[in-house]
């Protein structure tokens, strides 16, 4: 919830140094980092220089480059300064170290500065001498930090990097960290703690939420004026292409305030036209794309649920409206089911009614409605509806073939250009899987959306993949023999040309593994109850990125450490059946593995913390403890397996008077005025 603090260009090293023995111990660390400011633009007649700071808290050494008086050259990306310290008053700074270590290194402070030409090795490092007790731990804390102020793209020149805003220099970073280091500490660690205190399974919690590190790569990029601004992947496809990046759950719950953001600023902004459509890739590719498009307006109510009041819904509301009707002039014959070719995320042009765009247009006007009825506006709202009765009952009509969805070719051009056709086909009901992550309930035929699912896993799914790549050619090697995975799309029923009379390029997508597809269907699969399903394939992909094969950190596609990963946030959310919406107050939890016993984090508009039940026979116990920030609530929806007859709630000590209604094992709990948890309190509700 913070991304000040997340965009610190720092990584921090602490050491503990516990002393089993019975005497004290002496122990010396060191940091070193070479200068290496300029690497690519160096020219001869620059010098680097390392200075050393320090005052009550800290000592540093930062590294720098002095260049000639050219203005242009200071434009440079790698044009900066970059700084080691140690949170140490009393610790050692040497400006022009020597390797490897020895003895002579602790000893003493070296000047105060030292310069080189830029093209000699120049090395600073600082050290730390801390004594260990007997039976006692020492600790050392290390920072090195960034600072390269220049930031630009092809379409946009010069922005500057948002860290200028917190420090003109990597020392001034330092100083920043080291002034609010035990606050900036603890709350990393109590995220952390959050995080792993849950009774799902620990790889469970890790290959879900890891993807966010996307950001803290070059994918991701924050601009001096506050905008987000990111790649598909790494220097792969630029522009925050909403085609992909509509995939990537996590952000949306973990830094809401920058989804939010790039909405307003980027989407209803740089990228809004008067039609209501938007450029799918800001300013670096000016058109629309629908299933980016679709995807976004199901964002824009994300956004809305994300808020802590419906601000951003009644200021932008006029223009989501037009976004929103734009998406609905796509269906040419009115039926519900979009038909119009449009650029989609496998980078062409599909023609015909193709079930996975169908289904998601579908759930992106759902949501649409949702938001017209919060806002009044009774006549669009109606429209909404209308379109999604239309849409739904024709694509289980005529899209659905007894197993699975499939892409029905148009009228008139028939297959003549590649598409899915009848092929079994991974998103082919993703506007559903869309639709339980922002809590629009069923929008397909359920018995059909099972029987869908079900296909993929039956002609899909795969725990080697071998067979499948030695026989079909083309995609890139996402996925190797021995691999588990779910491929992109099958051919079930032995079609010639399953992919059309004019297969192209982009045909090699159907054969490959793509983790970001994988997890929006393991996403939808926990949410429909296929709960083994999803965790054996969300596993599959964990240990196609075990360290002993890949980075375990840098899920690819397009490129390194790839956006739609993301998606995987989206299977989190489905395991812990959470809905939440912070301008009506409203949380919801329906666990999907170990109900009896549950514990897992929750992120909401202003805070996060851990929700925990127990249920037995005859009673339910739910806890909200709140960790940062605060949460507002009005209502609290359980699912519950007993009749309840009594419900209490309590704040702490505080009785909270509440009513409550229950439908099957859905019980919703109506408090009878707005609550708010704040950090370190407990909402207690039981169920008896």
């Amino acid at each position: 919830m913070d991304e000040k603090n997340s965009s610190l260009p720092a990584t921090i090293y602490s050491f503990s140094i516990k002393n089993k023995s019975a005497q004290a111990v002496i122990v010396n660390i060191l940091g070193w980092l070479e200068n290496k400011i300029g690497s690519s633009t160096v020219k001869e007649g620059d010098s680097k220089t390392n200075k050393t700071f320090s005052n009550e808290n800290l000592t540093l050494v930062e590294l720098s480059l002095s260049i000639d008086a050219d203005a242009e050259r200071k434009k440079a990306s790698d044009y900066g300064t970059m700084s080691i310290g140690v949170l140490d008053a009393n610790g050692k700074a040497q400006t022009d170290s020597n390797l490897p270590v020895n003895e002579n290194i602790f000893n003493g402070n070296s000047n105060s500065e030292t310069s080189k030409s830029a093209k000699d090795k120049l090395v600073a490092s600082v050290s730390s001498t801390v004594v260990a007790r007997s039976n006692a731990t020492a600790k050392a804390n290390f920072v090195i930090a960034w600072h390269f102020p220049n930031l630009s793209f092809k379409q946009i020149k010069d922005t500057g990097r948002f860290y200028n805003t917190i420090g003109r220099s990597a020392s001034e970073i330092v100083g920043y960290i080291s002034r609010d280091f035990k606050n900036l500490s603890d709350n990393s660690k109590l995220w952390r703690d959050t995080w792993y205190d849950s009774t799902l399974p620990w790889w469970f919690l890790e290959r879900t939420f890891l993807n966010i590190g996307c950001l803290a790569t070059t994918t991701a990029h924050r601009m001096e004026t506050g905008r987000f601004y990111a790649w598909e992947g790494v220097g792969c496809c630029p522009g925050t292409c909403t085609h992909v990046w509509q995939y990537a759950q996590a952000m949306g719950r973990i830094f809401p305030t920058l989804e939010k953001d790039t909405r307003q600023r980027v989407d209803l902004g740089i990228a809004y036209q008067a039609d209501g459509s938007m450029w799918f890739r800001g300013e670096a590719d000016k058109r629309p794309a629908v299933d980016g498009q679709a995807g976004t307006i199901l964002r824009f109510y994300r956004e809305h649920q994300m808020s802590t009041d419906d601000a951003f819904l009644k200021n932008n509301w006029e223009k989501i409206k037009l976004t929103i009707k734009f998406l609905m002039t796509l269906d040419k014959n009115n039926d519900g089911m979009e038909d119009t070719p449009v650029e989609n995320t496998l980078d062409a042009m599909w023609d015909g009614e193709i079930s996975w765009i169908v289904g998601l247009c579908i759930a992106a006007v759902k949501a649409g409605q949702k938001m017209a009825e919060e806002m009044n506006d009774i006549d669009f709202a109606a429209r909404c509806n209308d379109y999604v009765g239309k849409g739904s009952k024709n694509m289980d009509d005529k899209l659905f073939n007894g197993e699975y969805y499939i892409h029905r070719p148009d009228a008139e051009k028939g297959r003549t250009r590649l598409g899915s056709y009848n092929t079994c086909h991974i998103d082919q009901v993703y506007g559903q899987s869309w639709a339980f992550q922002v809590g629009l309930g069923r929008i397909l035929d359920r018995t059909k959306t099972l029987s869908a699912l079900r296909s993929l896993w039956k002609y899909n799914f795969t725990p080697d993949v071998g067979p499948y790549i030695k026989e079909h050619i083309g995609g890139r090697p996402y996925s190797l023999a021995g691999d588990g995975g779910m491929i992109m799309n099958t051919n079930p029923k032995k079609e010639a040309k399953p992919y059309g009379d004019n297969v192209t390029w982009q045909f090699g997508y159907f054969h490959e593994c793509m983790s970001g597809f994988e997890h929006q269907v393991a996403a939808h699969m926990m949410a429909e109850g296929m709960t083994d399903e999803a965790l054996i394939l969300t596993r599959m992909i964990h240990d196609r990125y075990h360290a002993a094969k890949r980075n375990p950190f840098n899920e690819i596609e397009c490129s390194d450490h790839y956006a739609r990963a993301m998606a995987s946030y989206g299977t989190f959310i489905t395991a812990c059946g959470f809905e939440y919406h912070g301008p009506k107050g409203y949380i919801k939890f329906a666990p999907k593995i170990k109900p009896e016993n549950f514990k897992a984090p929750f992120t909401a508009a202003a805070g996060w913390g851990s929700y925990e039940q127990q249920q037995t026979a005859s009673a339910m116990e739910a806890k909200f403890n709140l960790k940062y920030g605060s949460l507002l609530l009005n209502t609290v929806a359980l699912q519950t397996r007993i009749k309840a007859n009594k419900i209490t709630v309590h704040l702490d000590n505080r009785n909270i008077l509440c009513r409550f209604e229950q439908s099957g094992d859905q019980v919703s709990i109506t408090l009878s005025s707005p609550t708010t948890i704040n950090k370190n309190q407990v909402l207690n509700i039981k169920i008896a």
